[in-house]
């Protein structure tokens, strides 16, 4: 009898450890609750668009607002939920095509003029997704304080 339940239990013990991926609109509404959870949790009030990304300007600047065809010269700083950084660009400025840049940059970026400033809250769709990149693991909701110095 023993011989014969072992296999049985390595098959249940297997088939339990599949997790189930989540469908986009289930990460979705994850993401959005982190979201809403940290704007609470820092006495933050923000906008959000239709795809879930979250922005608060903090300096409105002028001189027209990028399309995702300019060229964006940009200071920035990201970091996760826990405050945790893992890319800044310093007092440098970096150049970039935006249309080349993750979906959340691209909708983002447009949303300032020329010397504005924002913090915007990406849901883990609008930045790495699923695969995540680097340091950046998967489903991984994202904040970027950006600087748009120029386009």
């Amino acid at each position: 009898m023993r011989i014969l339940l072992f296999p049985f239990m390595v098959l249940l013990l297997g088939l339990s450890s599949c997790k189930k991926e989540l469908s986009a609109e289930e990460q979705l509404v994850i993401d959005i609750e982190k979201i809403n959870q940290y704007l609470s949790d820092n006495n933050l009030m923000a906008q959000s668009t239709d795809s879930g990304l979250h922005y608060i300007i903090t300096e409105e600047g002028s001189g027209g607002h990028p399309t995702l065809q300019s060229t964006v010269t940009v200071r920035y700083k990201g970091y996760f939920l826990d405050g945790l950084i893992f890319n800044d660009s310093g007092t440098q400025t970096i150049t970039f095509k935006l249309s080349d840049l993750i979906t959340g940059w691209q909708e983002g970026i447009p949303l300032l003029q020329k010397g504005g400033k924002g913090t915007f809250l990406l849901p883990s769709a609008l930045a790495y997704g699923t695969a995540g990149k680097g340091s950046i693991g998967p489903n991984t909701v994202l904040i970027f304080e950006i600087e748009l110095v120029n386009f």
